[in-house]
């Protein structure tokens, strides 16, 4: 009996030993059995089963397997390959890496990537001392290939490989490449720890944020193939005894993704993230990937019998002829018939990055259609460009840039004036880094597309790393000089075009931008007396000038029909002087912000102050005449009017207008006044601002009209005859007021109290027609209230009248006998369903 339980309890403990070994032998060999013929194949496939469990080794070691290899060699591969453990401050860097980067996994690719073009760029290199060092293998690219099946990811490049020590001291031992300054700048917390990956040469760790082993098969000229094998917490190096699986020389990548990032199997992703990050390559990158076409259906059918079996030899002479028959009668019936077309999908390499980084090249050496190319697939725009300049900057900082300037402002440009804009995309050695930036370019200038390519900046930098480093002032301040160089060099036809779309944000530069005052004004373009149609430059202002004149004249105004019948520019215009029109609301406001331009200062024809320059003696001493005539007047106007001017004086500027309210230097014309007032976030009560409302205004009289002749007349009656006459004085007062009123309308500022100026003109308009001052108007009759009882009834008739239209018909009043068949109806028992 004991012995009996003995050999029980030993076979079950050989079973328990034995079958985990079967399984996983077998689910390899069929894993390996079951491959589709239309799934894509590589070189090299290698199944792995990707969840690792530090306590099960042999598990983990039965689930790899590599191609051309069966289950015990690669065993016995295993068992021989040199086996290596991480630093411990490697393994510091691994866990900081899988475990902190979790929100920028996608970069893994365009590290990896990185490095296939620096292999690349390495052979090159190499092949320009020694003709031979390329071989047979003279193809330099990088190819990728998504093997679904097994959820593998390859990257394979034909650069310079890795002999077997490149591997140890590249793969294995990092702390030359920067692992201690890794870690403790991951320590200080200073930064995004993602954009200390490449930072310190530890981008190729980046591939264990989305991989839970990582295999890499290499071979170098001068050595022989090895693969690499790590699981992020130790790795082996074996000598690859595949004959057949020989690369040549190159380097491949494969990454046994995790469950979680299962995303990047999908060929559309990683597509995407190739054009994303890495589409200016100097290399071709393939991508294994699918298409659907068309072919004849007969020729599917060949294909499909020649992989199958043909399964008709077997079959009775008597099918054989059957078939034969309706086949003959199906190709009679055909030969009139088109061939039918069916769908079948093919798979090939296709490369992904067809858009060549031009910037590389000399400017001499692109066409123009090269650049409006680029511009349209950078972009993504369908129109061409409206200029573009290519350059490379040497100095402190070396770097090749190409700027755009848009057809056309973006969509809510100015209404979201100041936001956040991606248009310059930031490059490092052709692989894209970042377009988020605040300040690459000023807010002004934030239109403008284009493409900075630097070796100086560290690669793999986040944007706000990025924007802290000193070499980025120097890129951002050479960018917008030669924007605006850009902007300036423009053809007449192409600038009308650009200051139609993007005038007013250099307006707004020269109000933002002292540095580049200087450039921005000769950019400016305003309307202006000289041509009712044409924009002018300030420097064809300036050449149209008086010999006499020593000011540059404008006006600000809602409009051009408002401005040309200001009476600001009436003398102006006629003594032959050329006025700016500034029409747009931010044109005040650019004005103020240039104190000069070529030496000459800027007049507000609508303020004090105004100069023509040329006045000869005796037009002089007629001026000083008729301000000794008129001083009753002014002297009267002033009194009488303190509230609302602070003084009055004979006007140079009027020639039709009787009179006009200028502003003092330091206060807000009538136009500024406006807008100031339409400011939607204005505050309440804000002291600067009323400080400038407040300012009172100058009245400036027009001798010689007649309404201003008229009222000194009166003036001078007021001291003599009329001295004791009250109606009389007050008449005189009520004209000075609506004169006062109308000047101030007509010179563009707001009426304080619109009340009292309708009242007055309602006057005037009665002395007109002849009605008297004092006939009042007309009472309104009072009518009487209705009846309450007569409302009663046709509240009556109204429910009446809307019980019948719900009833489609009169209902009579109910009777005494109606009402008792009602109660008898009441009384008796309702119907059951089955005698309804």
């Amino acid at each position: 009996m004991l012995r009996t339980l003995f050999l029980a309890v030993a076979c079950a403990l050989i079973a328990t030993a034995l079958l985990p070994h079967v399984c996983v032998s077998d689910a390899a060999a069929d894993d390996t059995a079951t491959v589709d013929d239309s799934a894509p194949k590589v070189d090299e496939q290698i199944v792995v089963d990707t969840a690792t469990d530090a306590g099960t080794v042999e598990r983990e070691e039965e689930a790899i397997k590599y191609d051309g290899l069966s289950v015990d060699e690669t065993k016995k591969l295993r068992e021989s390959a040199e086996k290596h453990e991480f630093q411990a401050e490697v393994n510091r860097m691994m866990k900081l890496i899988i475990n902190s980067l979790y929100k920028n996994k996608e970069i893994f690719l365009r590290e990896l990537i990185s490095n296939a073009s620096d292999a690349l760029d390495k052979v090159r290199f190499l092949s320009l001392k020694d003709s031979n060092y390329l071989g047979a293998n003279t193809d330099l690219h990088i190819k990728i290939h998504v093997d679904k099946e097994n959820k593998v990811l390859h990257i394979t490049d034909t650069g310079v490989g890795m002999t077997k020590q490149d591997l140890v001291n590249n793969l294995g031992t990092i702390a030359k490449s920067g692992t201690s300054e890794f870690l403790q700048a991951a320590a200080d917390g200073s930064s995004d720890t993602s954009s200390l990956i490449g930072q310190f040469g530890v981008g190729f760790y980046s591939a264990f944020l989305v991989a839970d082993t990582v295999v890499v098969t290499t071979k170098n000229n001068d050595d022989k193939q090895y693969i690499w094998t790590s699981d992020a917490s130790s790795f082996s190096i074996a000598e690859d005894p595949r004959e057949d699986e020989q690369l040549g020389r190159g380097t491949r990548v494969s990454l046994y993704l995790k469950e979680e990032a299962q995303d990047f199997l999908e060929t559309k992703t990683i597509q995407d993230l190739v054009k994303k990050y890495s589409e200016f390559i100097n290399f071709d990158i393939f991508l294994y990937t699918s298409k659907t076409i068309e072919v004849d259906a007969e020729e599917e059918d060949d294909e499909e019998e020649d992989d199958g079996e043909d399964a008709a030899e077997d079959a009775g002479e008597d099918k054989e002829d059957d078939e034969a028959d309706v086949e003959e009668e199906e190709d009679d019936a055909d030969k009139t018939e088109e061939k039918k077309k069916v769908e079948k999908t093919v798979w090939d390499w296709e490369i992904i990055n067809a858009n060549k980084p031009i910037w590389t090249r000399t400017p001499k050496d692109v066409e123009d259609e090269e650049y409006k190319k680029f511009y349209q697939a950078f972009s993504k725009d369908s129109k061409d460009p409206t200029g573009w300049i290519h350059f490379t900057a040497e100095g402190e900082v070396t770097f090749r840039a190409i700027l755009f300037i848009p057809p056309e402002a973006p969509a809510g440009f100015f209404s979201e004036y100041g936001r956040h804009a991606t248009n310059i995309k930031m490059y490092v050695r052709r692989v894209f880094i970042t377009d988020e930036f605040d300040d690459m370019m000023p807010k002004y200038l934030s239109f403008i597309r284009g493409v900075v390519d630097s070796d100086d900046l560290p690669l793999n930098v986040s944007r706000e790393t990025l924007q802290q480093h000193k070499l980025l002032k120097v890129i951002k301040k050479k960018l917008v000089r030669k924007a605006l160089e850009m902007i300036k060099k423009l053809e007449p036809e192409q600038f009308k075009k650009f200051w139609a779309e993007f005038g007013t944000s250099i307006k707004l530069g020269l109000i933002e931008d002292y540095s580049n005052r200087t450039r921005l004004a000769k950019l400016l373009r305003f309307f202006s007396s000289n041509d009712p149609e044409e924009l002018t430059s300030l420097e064809d202002y300036v050449s149209r000038m008086k010999e006499s004149q020593e000011t540059i004249f404008f006006i600000a105004g809602a409009n051009r029909e408002e401005v040309e019948k200001s009476p600001f520019v009436e003398r102006l215009l006629k003594r032959g002087y050329e006025v700016l029109y500034l029409i747009e609301p931010v044109d005040e406001y650019t004005i103020q912000n240039l104190p000069e331009f070529d030496g000459k200062k800027f007049q507000n024809v609508a303020k004090e102050g105004l100069k023509f320059g040329d006045e000869s003696e005796a037009e002089k001493k007629a001026k000083e005449e008729l301000e000794g005539k008129f001083e009753p007047l002014t002297k009267w106007l002033g009194e009488e009017l303190k509230e609302d001017i602070e003084k009055a004086v004979v006007s140079d500027r009027l020639s039709d207008s009787p009179c006009a309210l200028v502003a003092s230097s330091y206060g807000w014309s009538g136009n500024m006044e406006r807008i100031m007032s339409s400011q939607a976030y204005a505050k309440a009560g804000d002291t600067q601002n009323s400080f400038y409302a407040k300012q009172k205004k100058t009245l400036e009289i027009n001798p010689r009209h007649p309404l201003i002749k008229n009222l000194l007349s009166r003036v001078a009656e007021l001291e003599g005859d009329k001295q004791d006459d009250d109606e009389y004085k007050t008449t005189t007062i009520e004209l000075s007021q609506v004169l006062i009123d109308t000047a101030r309308l007509r010179s563009g500022f707001l009426l304080q109290d619109s009340a009292s100026f309708a009242s007055r003109i309602e006057k005037v308009l009665r002395m007109s027609v002849g009605v008297p001052l004092d006939e009042a108007v007309e009472e309104e009759p009072e009518y009487p209230a209705d009846a309450p009882a007569a409302a009663e009834e046709e509240e009556v008739d109204a429910d009446e009248d809307d019980e019948d239209d719900e009833g489609g018909e009169e209902v009579a009043a109910p009777q005494e006998d109606d009402v008792a068949a009602e109660d008898d109806v009441q009384g008796e028992e309702a119907p059951t369903h089955s005698e309804l």
